[in-house]
């Protein structure tokens, strides 16, 4: 449905609509009794949107929306926009889009899920109580039953904004993560066509086949024909790593590059042999230093102590 792509692109079909309405009971009635309504609370769309920013205050997650004066100020228009949609008797495509728009300045502004559900059902609350004081005097219960049509759009509004600021989270803590993998596995050029990459931590599947990619895209760049790595910090590597391991090792021969695994501890080791990899494609040292002098045997280095005169 959402795409990771800005929620303001966000489109909603025709069919999308019409279920969303379903789901909430959205009925013709409804719409009657909100014209009602309509122009009670449209005069006080300034203030309903006010009791929304006034419950933001308190909260350390909103301090990135009430700091911010230009992000402020385009929220705060179009949540007053966002009261006066809600008695509009529009509930289109069009007007999901506007609540998307909103959404995603939330999310922008980093408004957690929970903050705005207690924030929107003060909103609802005073709008509530200024419908009944209304019809308090007349006819209590059409004033009640014009609030609870009126709940319904609130309802059908949540469930596009929950949707999309919990999209914009996800797609975030994705990022992240993303850039978590790139930093906790480096590719070091020490020597000229020499590559070491140091492994530390847990490889899951995810993060062998970025580590592989990341290796490749290096040994192009520099005209690697030598990478050392070194699995010493790894504590733990299961058959799926490990053949992966061996399949990085494959893909670096065909690019002109050999493989010399460094660190390999007992448990690893084991799992290799289990796997029955080609012996040819990976050199197998006992740490790094090893891996390294190794590295440049192959390349035709001589590392010559310097004698003091």
């Amino acid at each position: 449905m959402m795409p990771g792509s800005s929620a303001v692109r966000q489109q909603y079909s025709a069919q999308d609509i019409e279920l969303r309405r379903q789901y909430v009971g959205l009925t013709g009635d409804d719409l009657q009794r909100i014209a009602g309504i309509r122009s009670l609370v449209a005069g006080k769309a300034t203030e309903f949107a006010d009791v929304f920013f006034d419950f933001l205050r308190p909260f350390d997650v909103a301090a990135g929306l009430l700091r911010h004066a230009a992000l402020l100020s385009e929220v705060t228009r179009l949540k007053r926009l966002h009261i006066l949609d809600m008695v509009g008797g529009e509930y289109d495509a069009e007007y999901a889009s506007r609540r998307a728009q909103l959404a995603v300045l939330y999310g922008q502004a980093g408004i957690d899920v929970r903050v705005f559900l207690g924030a929107f059902h003060h909103v609802m609350r005073a709008i509530g109580i200024d419908i009944m004081h209304q019809g308090s005097g007349t006819d209590p219960e059409a004033a009640f039953l014009s609030f609870m049509s009126l709940k319904k759009v609130g309802f059908f509004d949540i469930g596009i904004i929950v949707d999309l600021l919990i999209d914009e989270r996800e797609r975030t803590i994705s990022l992240q993560q993303v850039a978590v993998r790139e930093l906790s596995t480096p590719v070091l050029q020490v020597r000229d066509r020499l590559l070491v990459l140091p492994i530390i931590g847990v490889i899951d599947t995810q993060r062998a086949k970025q580590l592989t990619d990341s290796m490749l895209h290096a040994i192009r760049a520099n005209r690697a024909r030598v990478v050392v790595m070194d699995i010493t910090g790894v504590a733990a590597v299961d058959s799926r790593v490990a053949n992966h391991l061996m399949q990085s090792a494959a893909a670096a021969r065909l690019m002109g590059a050999k493989t010399i695994i460094t660190g390999i501890s007992a448990e690893v080791a084991q799992v290799l042999v289990m796997l029955g990899g080609d012996s040819l494609l990976v050199h197998a040292v006992g740490d790094l230093q090893g891996g390294i002098e190794e590295a440049e045997r192959l390349l035709g280095l001589q590392v010559v102590p310097i004698v003091p005169a």
